[in-house]
């Protein structure tokens, strides 16, 4: 069995003055760091960000509204139409203001990706092998 899922989707960036263009999102999901899903975002050939979400979160957010720090999600319905709505904060501008990115997903997609994750570990059975580290750290000196 596998123990990574990688799916890659069209996803929409909400761009000021210019309203949505799209981008790829490819999201990928790793046994071995079973809380997180990590999310980067392409356009032409070039990366426009990289994302470590929480799992967790990243299922919670189809639901309803979570995050409050520097990634905020929730659901939004645009008449049949169910996506995603991902708001990224990132570094502070000179101004004081932070740079801010609105990122809409086909929420079927993210579920059904979610989906093949819980395949890969089911959650609640997720694991982290904290002995195993420090052993390895305290093995290194």
């Amino acid at each position: 069995m596998n123990s990574f899922v990688h799916k890659t989707l069209v996803v929409q960036l909400l761009a000021p003055g210019t309203g949505r263009c799209p981008v790829l999102a490819h999201l990928r999901y790793d046994a071995d760091d079973p809380f997180a899903v990590t999310a980067v975002f392409a356009h032409d050939g070039r990366v426009l960000a990289c994302w470590r979400l929480d799992r967790e979160m990243l299922s919670a957010g189809l639901a309803g509204p979570v995050g409050v720090g520097d990634v905020r999600l929730r659901p939004a319905a645009t008449g049949r139409w169910q996506e995603l709505r991902l708001e990224f904060l990132g570094d502070t501008r000179p101004d004081g203001s932070r740079h801010r990115a609105v990122v809409f997903a086909w929420a079927p997609a993210v579920a059904a990706f979610l989906r093949e994750t819980h395949l890969v570990v089911m959650p609640g059975r997720e694991r982290v092998p904290v002995d195993e580290l420090l052993a390895e750290i305290l093995s290194t000196g």
